[in-house]
């Protein structure tokens, strides 16, 4: 068969071929990422149509997430700290553990059939081609384009599906790729969170669509979620090369954020000082007394409802009150390093990690779970203490 032959194999109802500009055809297969029957096509489809390329809906991180099972075995601790990157490692592990139960419900891998259409393609000699956009990149464009308000609410949805005991059958997997169903539920997402749909859809069939059309070759196969199949449809037919460097970028934060982490501190150092010009040396000293009881109080609270080192809980106690007064480091921070130097997580409680999040009570004992559990807790607990200690300090300038 001639590599200039149109593909000749028939097609399922979930794959679409499509005909570019310049003789180029690109099969795309919308598939479900929890589905024994997606991966199966994902091979098949691989290897009947012997294309030049195959382009997968992967990027470099997830790859490596799916092929590398012993990636938190080798978890640096400390860099993750030291980087403050505790949160989005706990949104990764609650995203990890959900994929790892639904998978495990339904026999299935998360993203297998990604795997299967890169596994078939190397046996063949085919290129395969990760044409996602950096994971990362998605993430912090879709946070920073998120309300206040709204990252309430998507975090609430993430501790939900953590915990949830909802059994979710195979046959409702590939329900939803229905494009019946697709369509409501991305009409439902541009309804409640227009700009997070933005970048985690549009943008990424933008991205998706230009990734693909750069793969070399005159017939390329491109598997995808099927949620992605009607946008980027839309999106290969159009020049949009000029929107690739925009769309990899993480928008800078602005100004705000920073003035307003330096403007809670400023102004207590300066209610502190008016209260020692107006009231005296010693009210003032009351204060800041005070400031560091409710700070150092619910902070090491947070730490002892964490179980966490008794050093541990005193380090909060003792960093709480300064951090407060400084948007550079939380207090959180702080005793999660205190707490990783002194009960670092053994190894298999990292192999067991993604498991153990399901269950409430491991939460406390998984000594990787714990550490998130003193950074969050002590994190609250801090939080708290600047809004009593602000509230008492202000309330002593003003009377």
């Amino acid at each position: 068969m001639s590599r200039d032959e149109t593909i000749p194999v028939s097609l399922p109802r979930e794959a679409v071929r499509v005909f570019l500009d310049n003789g180029r055809e690109v099969v795309v297969l919308g598939a479900a990422h929890v589905s024994r029957k997606s991966a199966e096509l994902a091979d098949r489809l691989t290897r009947e149509l012997a294309p030049d390329a195959v382009c997968l809906e992967l990027d470099p991180q997830r790859y490596a997430a799916l092929t590398d099972e012993e990636r938190f075995r080798r978890l640096n601790l400390k860099e993750v700290i030291r980087k403050k990157q505790m949160a989005t490692l706990m949104v990764n592990l609650i995203l990890a553990s959900f994929q790892r139960r639904l998978g495990d419900r339904l026999g299935v891998k998360p993203g297998e059939e990604q795997l299967a259409a890169a596994r078939a393609a190397e046996e063949m000699g085919i290129k395969a081609h990760l044409c996602d956009r950096d994971v990362r990149v998605t993430l912090k464009r879709a946070w920073r384009a998120t309300s206040w308000w709204k990252k309430i609410q998507l975090a609430a949805v993430l501790l939900a599906s953590l915990f949830s005991t909802e059994e979710i059958s195979e046959e409702k997997i590939e329900e939803l790729k229905e494009s019946d169903l697709l369509s409501e539920m991305m009409s439902e997402l541009a309804r409640e969170l227009p700009d997070t749909k933005r970048i985690l859809i549009d943008e990424r069939d933008i991205f998706l669509a230009e990734r693909i059309k750069a793969a070399e070759g005159k017939r390329l196969f491109a598997v995808v979620g099927a949620g992605h199949v009607p946008g980027l449809l839309r999106a290969i037919h159009h020049d949009n090369r000029a929107m690739m460097a925009e769309l990899n970028q993480v928008p800078p934060s602005g100004p705000w954020p920073k003035i307003i982490g330096w403007s809670v501190p400023a102004a207590i150092a300066a209610a502190v000082a008016a209260i020692a010009v107006k009231h005296g040396a010693a009210a003032a000293a009351d204060n800041i007394v005070y400031w560091t009881l409710a700070n150092g109080i619910p902070a090491a609270m947070g730490a002892a409802a964490a179980l966490a080192h008794p050093l541990t809980i005193a380090a909060g106690f003792a960093a709480a009150p300064l951090t407060s007064l400084t948007p550079v480091i939380g207090a959180g921070y702080v005793t999660a390093f205190v707490q990783a130097l002194l009960v670092p997580p053994l190894v298999g409680e990292l192999e067991n990690v993604l498991s153990d999040m399901a269950r409430p009570a491991a939460w406390w004992q998984n000594r990787l779970l714990r550490i998130l559990l003193v950074f969050v807790l002590t994190s609250l607990g801090s939080m708290i203490g600047t809004w009593v200690g602000g509230v008492r300090i202000f309330h002593d300038l003003v009377r």
